[in-house]
């Protein structure tokens, strides 16, 4: 990430030499500071500009996307925070005010956002992509809903923000564009953190009258405490009984817990009906995202040698199964 900006800053540095020490020094800085942000976003753009984008059959654009507020890819707003609520021991919600409080923010279904934080007042941009959790034909506002990580300059910082703060935001690129009705049966398996896409999509399939796809939900955590979408997801199940199915699959549960303990692996997932022999399978898309590890066990190993990985073994194939 440190090359492009260099390459950037030559010219540059080499051009402010013939000022004066002081105003070399403060110009190099705004320099650098102006490519690194740059440089992220362009960094961010060739990462997923290649993937899929929405084609003339999608629906998950929001109703109202022409002229709202994040139109297009590579577009850097500055956004106020209006409040945080504490989920759980570790996790918050963040609602930003958008510049234009009529309008959603123009993100479609498995939209993300680049953070750029600058944690305690340091010169150096801290990037790191995050899933606004809202329904996205909201207008005003976009939530963030951020796990805090030890030592995570991004989160540390995010999480000490108060409101009137703000943060920088750019839309990514999507990496996966959803097609109502394309599939009969969605299959979303997250770990921790990674609910974060999942509740973003399965809300933008059960809100479109539209589309009939049914969804099960495997959410595999570390403790019972971590399950902070629990009401939301029972109200859901509530309101669209046959069609949304939330499974939970814990750890380290609690004495008691009524939750499935252990991972989410062949035999959970095979439990849970989700072979891909089985008769309401033939016309299912997985799709992943959590920690690396559970990926990796789930999809296989990248390269010739990393091994086919659990869904494999349930009998999908590559083009049945995305990543976030």
């Amino acid at each position: 990430m440190l090359r492009p900006t260099a390459a950037l800053l030559r010219p540059l540095t080499n051009a402010s030499k013939s000022l004066s020490p002081r105003r070399a020094q403060v110009m190099t800085t705004q320099v650098a500071v102006a490519a690194a942000v740059a440089g992220i976003g362009a960094i961010a753009y060739l990462k997923f500009s290649s993937a899929a984008q929405p084609d003339a059959q999608s629906e998950g654009k929001s109703p109202a996307a022409a002229g709202s507020n994040f139109t297009r890819p590579f577009g850097f707003r500055t956004l106020r925070l209006l409040s945080t609520e504490q989920l759980n021991h570790n996790t918050k919600k963040l609602r930003f005010e958008l510049p234009d409080p009529s309008q959603p923010s123009g993100l479609t279904l498995t939209s993300a956002l680049l953070s750029v934080s600058f944690p305690n007042g340091s010169w150096i941009p801290v990037p790191r992509p995050y899933t606004p959790t809202n329904k996205l034909d909201e207008p005003g506002f976009i939530d963030l809903t951020i796990k805090h990580y030890p030592g995570g300059k991004a989160s540390t910082h995010l999480h000490s923000l108060k409101p009137g703060d703000t943060c920088t935001f750019a839309p990514l690129p999507q990496q996966f564009a959803w097609t109502l009705n394309k599939h009969a049966h969605v299959a979303l398996i997250a770990g921790g953190a990674g609910i974060t896409p999942m509740y973003q999509l399965l809300q933008g399939i059960l809100d479109n009258p539209s589309d009939r796809t049914r969804i099960t939900l495997v959410w595999g955590v570390n403790t019972d405490a971590d399950i902070f979408l629990l009401d939301e997801f029972k109200a859901l199940e509530k309101k669209y009984p046959g069609r949304f199915k939330a499974e939970y699959v814990v750890s380290q549960p609690k004495a008691g817990s009524p939750y499935r303990k252990g991972y989410v692996n062949k035999t959970v997932l095979e439990e849970l009906g989700l072979r891909a022999s089985e008769t309401h399978n033939k016309d299912i898309k997985i799709l992943v995202c959590g920690p690396p590890p559970m990926e990796k066990v789930l999809k296989g190993g990248k390269g010739p040698f990393g091994g086919s990985g659990v869904l494999a073994e349930l009998g999908y194939n590559k083009s049945q199964i995305h990543g976030f």
